[in-house]
């Protein structure tokens, strides 16, 4: 089973000498910061404006100010348009905090539920500057590995749209036209939208001449003569499923409304894949993560932005796990421990890895006998994956450090070099 993390050791790194602390309070249109120079205990408080014009010129008076010394920047994102707004000034270091951390902390000191923008600047600043030894400054990484990320992010969120309307089409469907459901095999496919698009009723079906509906599927690359003759069989041979006029109309123009939303996301989703296809073919991590079993055109891009390029951001495995929400969090309180999943983690990167590690199930014999041994201690499903996930994540660390694209045959012979009890399960070594 997969052992919780521990409390990582906070890691002190050589910092710039900082010539102010800033504490900005995000918002969509305007910000609240407030500034503490270096030696000072006194602050001071201003607003900013969201807009490219007001944040160079409160930067022009920083720089002035301080004469090009480095500046702490503390905010309550990770990514978004103020990040971008100021992550082009050299002169700026960044420590992004996750949002629940300042929720937290005014929870604790202001148990009331006392909230405003001021009250959290000035909170962000304490951490800033009394536990900046705990916070991790941002260093963006690569143009293409952040483009990777920006882009499988979106195509993720494109495939979840189409899932959506593929639903609300089956359920329209099943309301006036359900053998439609029953001919295609993928009611999302080019061919069931150009079917539905001519003929969105029952009835319009069963006037064409099974010539007619014959050329039509083999203008569309169906070619299964006995596959054709079944549909046209079934086509004359069926019954309408309601005869209201109210459903009738309206079932047809959700229908025809679905489909081109969905052919419209299955266009973006096919560019989308190409630009991913270039990028990722051309970074230079690509043969590490594409080594790796299960991984895929999907998920190799994904990986690559999940660990980056900076070698240096994570000192091991363990910080992969800890980053990516797969190892879990342990909590004791008196007698009691307890060991639950963790949720404060980046979503999409979780996600990755899961997906992953449950595809290569298929791919690699190893991790279909370690599936199964988790299973067979009682672990469901997703908590067996996620054990999974995180070996793979400790196999992936190892070649992604060491810039070695994965081989099979040199892991299996390390466990059986180990004695591993998962070795005396797979097939014998060849040869």
């Amino acid at each position: 089973m997969l052992q919780p993390d521990s409390q990582p050791e906070p890691r002190e790194e050589e910092e710039p000498n900082f010539a102010a602390f800033v504490a900005i309070d995000w918002a969509d249109q305007k910000h609240v910061w407030v500034l503490q120079r270096t030696g000072s205990q006194a602050r001071e408080h201003g607003e900013l404006e969201q807009t490219p014009e007001a944040v160079e010129a409160w930067m022009q008076i920083l720089l002035q100010r301080f004469g090009g010394r480095p500046v702490a920047v503390c905010l309550e994102q990770s990514r978004g348009a103020l990040v971008y707004l100021l992550m082009k000034y050299p002169t700026l270091v960044l420590y992004p905090l996750h949002p629940a951390t300042v929720g937290r902390l005014r929870a604790a000191l202001y148990p009331a539920g006392t909230k405003d923008d001021p009250l959290d600047a000035e909170l962000q600043l304490e951490l800033l500057v009394h536990h900046r030894h705990r916070l991790r400054a941002w260093k963006p990484d690569t143009v293409e590995t952040r483009s990777l990320q920006i882009l499988a992010e979106h195509r993720r969120q494109l495939v979840d749209q189409r899932t959506g309307e593929s639903n609300r089409l089956t359920q329209a469907l099943k309301l006036y036209y359900p053998q439609a459901l029953r001919w295609f095999d993928e009611v999302a496919s080019p061919l069931a939208g150009a079917f539905l698009q001519r003929w969105p009723t029952l009835e319009l079906a069963q006037k064409a001449r099974p010539q007619t509906l014959r050329d039509f599927f083999y203008r569309h690359n169906c070619r299964n003569a006995e596959l054709i003759q079944q549909r046209i069989q079934e086509i004359g041979q069926a019954m309408p499923a309601t005869q209201d006029p109210a459903i009738l109309r309206t079932g047809v123009l959700q229908v025809k409304h679905l489909i081109q939303s969905i052919a419209l996301l299955r266009d973006s989703i096919a560019e989308l894949e190409q630009e991913i296809d270039k990028l990722v073919r051309s970074h230079p991590d690509f043969a590490v993560f594409d080594s790796f079993p299960g991984a895929g055109e999907a998920l190799v891009p994904r990986l690559i932005a999940a660990f980056g390029t900076q070698r240096e951001r994570f000192s091991g495995a363990v910080d992969v796990q800890s980053f990516s929400g797969i190892a879990p969090v342990t909590c004791r309180s008196g007698k009691s421990e307890r060991v639950h999943f963790r949720w404060a983690c980046p979503k999409f990167v979780r996600q990755t890895f899961h997906e992953w590690a449950s595809h290569s199930i298929g791919f690699c014999e190893w991790a279909r006998v370690y599936y199964q041994q988790q299973r067979d201690k009682g672990a469901k499903h997703h908590a067996a994956v996620r054990s999974l996930a995180a070996k793979w994540i400790r196999i992936a660390y190892r070649c992604w450090k060491d810039r070695t694209p994965y081989d099979e045959q040199i892991y299996l012979d390390a466990l059986r070099r180990h004695g591993s009890p998962l070795a005396a399960k797979l097939a014998p070594a060849k040869g």
